[in-house]
């Protein structure tokens, strides 16, 4: 059974490509956390391939809130948007953008070649990608007295946690990230101490 905060994504920018008629696609896929990283990527690749006749792409973003677009970029209608997204959808990931840049070769190939010829340029990126496990996180903020602070350290190793910023003073204070399915449990575990305080954010 799948994780309430575990989702697939890849790990690093990848690209495939597929040829029909003369036509090239070149498929781009980049791992991204925002609709802003994501337009700055569209931006950079338009500028590059400038000389491209279309930019077409999806992205997918979020596990609990789902953000997702697609853009056929004048092709006809769901040709090329909606293709490319079917793909990310087919390798069950989330937090990527894919862009197929086109380059026309003088053929038509109508709306199924369309179709299938972004289809297959977004296939073949993910095909090359390195697909990871990640995790949704929380922050945790702990407030204690210094005389707590191993007891606290060995419980925070246990859960992997990190350590974001902290101030060691006669009163110490910690904010850590922690996955969101743990953090109910770490709570848990200083509940009985009265001068440790967490709350999780």
């Amino acid at each position: 059974m799948k994780n309430e905060d575990t989702y697939l994504t890849i790990a690093s920018p990848c690209e495939g490509l597929f040829k029909d008629k003369g036509s090239r696609f070149l498929a781009f896929a980049f791992p991204v956390y925002s609709e802003e990283d994501a337009r700055t990527i569209i931006e950079n690749l338009r500028k590059k391939y400038h000389d491209a006749r279309h930019h077409c792409y999806a992205y997918k973003m979020g596990v609990d809130r789902l953000i997702y677009r697609t853009n056929d970029d004048g092709e006809p209608s769901g040709t090329a948007g909606k293709p490319i997204y079917g793909q990310i959808q087919s390798f069950g990931l989330t937090n990527v953008l894919i862009v197929v840049v086109r380059y026309f070769g003088g053929k038509l190939l109508g709306t199924g070649g369309l179709v299938n010829a972004y289809k297959s340029a977004a296939e073949d990126a993910l095909s090359h990608a390195r697909i990871v496990k990640d995790y949704l996180y929380k922050s945790a903020e702990l407030k204690f007295e210094y005389k707590h602070l191993s007891e606290i350290n060995r419980v925070l190793q246990s859960f992997n946690c990190e350590i974001i910023e902290q101030l060691y003073d006669e009163h110490c204070y910690l904010k850590v990230k922690i996955r969101r399915s743990f953090a109910t449990l770490l709570a848990e575990k200083f509940s009985p101490f009265k001068d440790i305080h967490i709350s999780l954010i």
